[in-house]
């Protein structure tokens, strides 16, 4: 794809260079010019060449002898099929982990509950705490600047200057807001512009740790019951996964997530229990530094991947995912949130991609 004649192509990593191939490709038309990005948009993979990316569901449904390099992990009291790469331990990937009926519950929660005070979200540094998103982006409502009386009132008693805030946000009807002068955001926009929510322990993005001191609720329990579930095939014998954090990431159409390592927890023993939700992607796994070449491989709705020990040095990220152009990935989702109440979860999930990953911070 890089050819010699890209002077650049020798600054890139290997990391970068895949990073590039899946989210950026541009195939020559005749003239030798780059075809627009609007005729890229249709069908899988926009252009890019996807002949090497690892398919674990076709590997589930042939049943037959896998590719060199890629093997299948045993293990005791653990009910699912596990893949692995030979050359890369600490790594399994578990195709179709969950039912749609469960993948339809995380969906929902994820929109619902986990964007609640007081986890926090990337909107928060912005608005403050907010509540209720989800119910307020169903029924239209826009976020506004309000005045809280009681504040002000001290304020001036006390000669506070303004020390003390006295504005914060609220949702009201986006009807009453007409003819208004001050600046108003639909809930709408607020639920696309939502990237990132965070369960358990708070991490500060800031200082990149977990903040103890910052408000939170323990992970929810069913959360946890399936994490440590989903754990058994990473974890050291005898051991069970304790989540006590989670990040809950959110993807629109042309989102993505850089190379990088996670490596904020104590003990790097413990994996990380990754969840993908919605539309498909593509997931790079590379190695110790971003000269080293990744193997890219599908997720989809309802896999779940484990990084434990030397995985969890290994850089990764997600460099496109695939909304619209491929709807039938998503079609037992898409009949299972068909229902009245669904209809703007529907509607978010067939261009979105969630990924909740949960970790054992101590």
């Amino acid at each position: 794809m890089y050819g010699a004649s890209d002077p650049t192509a020798a600054e890139r990593t290997a990391f970068r260079c895949a990073e590039k191939q899946y989210k950026l490709y541009k195939p020559l038309n005749l003239k030798g010019r780059s075809r627009s990005r609007s005729k890229l948009s249709g069908g899988e993979g926009g252009g890019a060449d996807l002949s090497a990316v690892v398919d674990f569901h076709v590997l589930l449904a042939a049943d037959g002898e896998l590719p060199a390099g890629i093997g299948r992990h045993d293990c005791v009291g653990f009910d699912r099929p596990v893949f692995c790469f030979l050359d890369r331990p600490g790594f399994y990937f578990i195709p179709g982990a969950l039912s749609t009926e469960e993948q339809c519950c995380w969906i929902r929660e994820s929109l619902k509950t986990f964007p609640q005070p007081p986890n926090r979200t990337n909107l928060t540094a912005i608005y403050g705490s907010i509540s209720d998103l989800l119910i307020a982006a169903k029924n239209k409502k826009v976020l506004v600047e309000a005045e809280n009386p009681d504040i002000q009132e001290r304020n001036e008693q006390n000669n506070c200057g303004g020390k003390t805030k006295s504005k914060y946000f609220k949702f009201v009807d986006s009807e009453s807001q007409k003819g208004e002068e001050h600046r108003s955001t639909a809930a709408t926009t607020l639920m696309r512009k939502l990237r990132w929510s965070t369960l358990g322990l708070q991490f500060d993005w800031s200082k990149r740790n977990y903040d103890v001191s910052l408000p939170h609720n323990k992970i929810p329990d069913a959360l946890a019951g399936l994490a440590k579930k989903m754990a058994i095939p990473a974890m050291p014998s005898g051991e069970e996964f304790k989540p006590e954090a989670a990040i809950v990431n959110y993807y629109g159409p042309s989102d993505m997530l850089g190379g990088h390592v996670d490596d904020m927890e104590a003990d790097w023993t413990k994996p990380i229990v990754s969840i993908s939700l919605g539309c498909k992607c593509i997931f790079l796994l590379g190695g110790k530094t971003r000269d080293e070449v990744p193997t890219a491989m599908f997720l989809r709705s309802g896999d779940i991947v484990l990084m434990a020990g030397e995985a969890r040095e290994r850089f990764h990220g997600v460099p496109r995912i695939f909304a619209e152009s491929d709807q039938q990935e998503i079609s037992a989702l898409i009949s299972q949130l068909s229902s009245g109440d669904d209809d703007f979860i529907l509607d978010y999930i067939k261009n979105s991609r969630i990924n909740i990953n949960i970790r054992q911070v101590y």
